[in-house]
């Protein structure tokens, strides 16, 4: 009778989780800091210049 590697399996599935939920976090890092520079870059074109105007 062949006996079931179930732990193995178990284990390999946890890991693939693992690897996409960290991918997935990176991810929207990456998404957020995108976001935070070019949040920073309108605000750095709205400051007036030396003249006054915006």
């Amino acid at each position: 009778m062949v006996r079931s590697n179930y732990t193995f399996e178990k284990r390999q599935k946890e890991l693939a989780k693992k690897k996409k939920k960290e991918e997935k976090r990176l991810k929207k890092q990456a998404a957020t800091a995108g976001n935070d520079q070019s949040d920073q870059s309108q605000s750095d074109n709205d400051t007036p210049n030396i003249d006054g105007h915006v």
